[in-house]
């Protein structure tokens, strides 16, 4: 019950504080919408926990519940100012999802992570494509469109099914201490979507050029996403052999230059256009690979600071989020969110075949892939300018999609990381280092 006052008594003050100060200006406000959201997102966090959820998905939901989609307690273009801050916080939860990625594990176990991102990208691509296709003349998109039309907006969607969020999942395995062959797989798998997402958006946009009607699909918008990819990558090394260098140099001040990476690393995604999510991870990976001391490094100074990271990243996601769009169109977002959650499993199932994939790994691994978040949202955005006369609706289907699947996918994996028994919830070890079994691999490169 005191958690509840707590947040009455918080709302209370807030909505006293939003009425004084609307006619302020907008740094003003946003620095009280981030402080408000922070302390509800803490209360909420805690209450989250005594009902064993994810406390990630109380910071969400309280977000939502007092931004503007719902109490209106922050307002729309205070969200917007805050959005370069979610960005700082996305980089360093990438940063901290990079650094979890050791060369020589990922090519001893090679073959069975590459049958199981197989299954998680192929699946759910194949399957939400399918299904759109052959309904498109019913479709609310595509149902005045052509053919051809139909054609590029349902492998549109069928790409962005594919897409995971490695920040969720880092998130969680973050909160709940969780460690061993399961974990690591998953988050493996995730990134591998992350990254080959970008790249099949860009085909599937090339292609979808072929078939569209004249003036529906602007071509140069594949190779802004080819672009993302490789510009991102290469950015993502430079910061990663930075961090290196400056890591190794200087002993003290880590925590204060990781917040100040975060935000250059924001700031040079915002800049060029280019994504941070696969800066941070390919930065994370760099420092990890190519300069192992000070990758121990990062990663317990990461793991110190994630829980702060965490609140602001979340937070303001849920504030940000944009459901409206349900009350329109709900029976097809839960047809879609169906067609990719039963096919991701399906796929998984499919990958879980092999020899070389675990028990646990085969049956739960598919629960930790249903989250999107980051990547996959500059991904709607391209959708949207790649289709200029609909791309509106198009990008509002696939962001309450996402917040769908960004609620719901963390309780999924919580329950399979439970089940699996690599919960150390609780016990928050500084360095997770490589040696004590958090990234066993079996004989002949199995999980």
């Amino acid at each position: 019950m005191r958690w509840f006052a707590s947040l009455f008594v918080l709302a209370l003050t807030m909505a006293l504080f939003h009425r004084l100060t609307e006619a302020g200006p907008l740094e003003a406000r946003a620095a009280l919408a981030l402080g408000f959201l922070l302390l509800a997102a803490l209360l909420a966090g805690d209450l989250s926990r005594r009902w064993r959820l994810p406390r990630l998905t109380g910071f969400l939901l309280v977000g939502f519940c007092v931004g503007p989609a719902w109490l209106g307690l922050v307002r729309e273009d205070e969200v917007a100012a805050l959005r370069f801050i979610a960005d700082a916080a996305l980089a360093l939860l990438a940063l901290a999802a990079g650094a979890e990625l050791r060369l020589e594990v990922l090519r001893e176990s090679r073959v069975a992570l590459t049958r199981l991102a197989t299954g998680a990208i192929g699946f759910p691509f194949l399957a939400v494509s399918a299904v759109i296709l052959s309904v498109s003349p019913w479709f609310p998109l595509t149902v005045h469109q052509s053919f051809g039309d139909g054609v590029a907006v349902a492998l549109v969607l069928g790409t962005l099914a594919a897409a995971a969020s490695p920040a969720v999942t880092v998130a969680l395995i973050g909160e709940m201490g969780a460690r061993g062959p399961f974990t690591r797989a998953v988050l493996g798998v995730t990134i591998v979507q992350d990254v080959a997402v970008v790249l099949l958006l860009a085909l599937v946009l090339a292609l979808g050029k072929a078939v569209a009607g004249p003036g529906a699909l602007n071509l140069t918008l594949a190779g802004t996403a080819a672009v993302h990819l490789f510009g991102s990558v290469a950015v993502g090394l430079v910061v990663g052999v930075l961090l290196g260098t400056y890591l190794r140099l200087i002993s003290g001040g880590t925590t204060l230059f990781l917040i100040a990476a975060g935000f250059l690393t924001a700031a040079v995604a915002r800049g060029t256009g280019l994504e941070t999510m696969l800066i941070g991870l390919a930065a994370g990976c760099t420092l990890e690979n190519f300069s192992r001391a000070e990758g121990e490094r990062l990663r317990a100074e990461l793991q110190r600071s994630l829980l702060p990271v965490e609140v602001v990243f979340f937070a303001i996601a849920g504030a940000g989020l944009r459901l409206q769009v349900l009350g329109e169109l709900w029976p097809w977002i839960l047809l879609l969110v169906g067609l990719r959650v039963s096919s991701l499993r399906a796929g998984w199932r499919w990958a879980g075949r092999h020899p070389l994939v675990t028990g646990d790994l085969a049956r739960y691994g598919w629960r930790g892939l249903v989250s999107q978040a980051g990547t996959v949202l500059g991904l709607a955005q391209i959708a949207r300018r790649a289709f200029p006369e609909w791309g509106v609706s198009l990008e509002a289907l696939i962001v309450a999609m996402i917040g769908v699947h960004e609620v719901v996918g963390p309780l999924w994996f919580r329950a399979a990381l439970v089940q699996v028994g690599e919960v150390t919830e609780g016990e928050h070890v500084a360095a997770n280092s490589h040696g004590d079994g958090s990234a066993v691999v079996a004989a002949r490169g199995g999980l």
